[in-house]
């Protein structure tokens, strides 16, 4: 069984799939590829967005959380997805508020990208700024665990260097509980490190 992950190298949903796939043992069976023709970016998936992952039938696949269930039931179930129903859903909560996170951050940034030539609006960028806020102030009170890393673990640590990378929000003074998580996830799995964007 081998996928195509289309992608582009700084998206952080995408980098969200290239760490999963390391860690499940999936990354041998995974081809990469810059997606950087918006035509089939579009006829791949309506919604015109990356992640997405081709199958070797021809099927895609998106957005990142659904890649991501089908990487952990390829890898056998159960490993960044918790078979067990309670355990589940809070992972799965997690995961919600780490894609809160980039989505808001995202937003912040198309901003200023898609509309340089008018004033930012700062009504809607604070708004952003307060869920992001939000959701760093509660998964700083009940962190996910590091061993293994779940689709809520893997999500906020691409939530955080996210942050780190484009900057939307200066985060790291406020939340010294989630600096030192973020520098134990990199302690514990150093190939996510190989993920990071470097432009």
């Amino acid at each position: 069984m081998t996928f195509t992950l289309h992608s582009r190298q700084p998206s952080p949903f995408g980098r969200k799939i290239l760490f999963a796939a390391r860690h499940l043992g999936l990354d041998g069976t995974m081809e990469f590829r810059e997606a950087d023709d918006e035509n089939l970016v579009q006829s791949c998936n309506p919604l015109g967005k990356v992640p997405i992952l081709e199958l070797e039938d021809g099927r895609t696949l998106f957005d990142s959380r659904v890649i991501l269930q089908f990487l952990d039931e390829a890898a056998g179930g159960g490993r960044i997805i918790p078979a067990e129903s309670a355990a589940k859903f809070e992972v799965l909560r997690q995961a919600a508020l780490a894609d809160g996170i980039l989505e808001a951050a995202l937003l912040i940034v198309y901003e200023g990208r898609y509309r340089p030539d008018l004033e930012p609006y700062e009504p809607w960028l604070d708004f952003q700024r307060g869920k992001i806020a939000r959701a760093l102030a509660a998964s700083e009170a009940a962190p996910p665990g590091l061993r293994p890393p779940t689709v809520g673990a893997i999500g906020l640590a691409c939530a955080l260097e996210y942050l780190d990378f484009r900057k939307p929000f200066v985060w790291r003074e406020g939340y010294p509980g989630l600096v030192g998580w973020l520098a134990e996830f990199n302690a514990e799995y150093p190939e996510f490190a190989e993920s990071r964007p470097s432009a």
